[in-house]
């Protein structure tokens, strides 16, 4: 561990907080998470904040080997939310990338998100909200997470915006919901 050792209190305190945010992240999700993990939530986030990926840089991402990355893109992929290609430098290297259905699942969840969100923070007095803004900003980027205004341009939501779901097509009933551990 680098910096400065949080005191226990400081662990409880974003431990409490987090298994809030986990909650709203699987409550955002709404329909898509019967068909789509919080793992593969997750992957989408990342291919949409970061663009295109080599598989090894996905799972570095997402720490998690290279054969459990391949897995949960192949899922993704018959679900209709990722594409593979090759890479136009190395056409031996192989990309994925989010496609317009999973962009759809990222919108609509972030939307759903946001509107969870504000009704939580909407019980705090604004300097509370501005507090609370600032330690999660410092958080995140801490945690190395890519702000949505630094999103590659054409995957940036569009803040505040309705999102629409997936089509039905790119969430078959099929899928399963094991796996569902992992960042969000």
């Amino acid at each position: 561990m680098s910096g400065n050792a949080p005191d226990g209190a400081v662990l409880d305190a974003v431990l409490t907080a987090s298994r809030t945010l986990i909650a709203v992240a699987e409550r955002s999700l709404g329909a898509a998470a019967e068909e789509t993990t919080l793992a593969q939530y997750r992957a989408l986030v990342v291919l949409a904040s970061r663009g295109p990926q080599r598989l090894v840089d996905l799972a570095r991402a997402l720490e998690v080997t290279p054969p459990t990355a391949g897995r949960m893109c192949d899922r993704l992929l018959r679900k209709g939310l990722i594409r593979r290609s090759r890479a136009r430098a190395d056409r031996r290297e192989v990309l994925v990338s989010v496609t317009p259905a999973g962009r759809q699942v990222v919108d609509h969840a972030t939307a759903r998100r946001r509107e969870l969100l504000a009704e939580i923070l909407g019980r705090l007095p604004t300097g509370q909200q501005a507090a609370v803004a600032a330690a999660l900003q410092a958080f995140a980027a801490a945690a190395g997470e890519v702000p949505d205004s630094q999103w590659p341009a054409g995957t940036r939501p569009a803040p505040g915006s309705p999102a629409t779901p997936a089509p039905a097509a790119a969430r078959p009933a099929s899928a399963g919901r094991a796996g569902t551990r992992g960042t969000v």
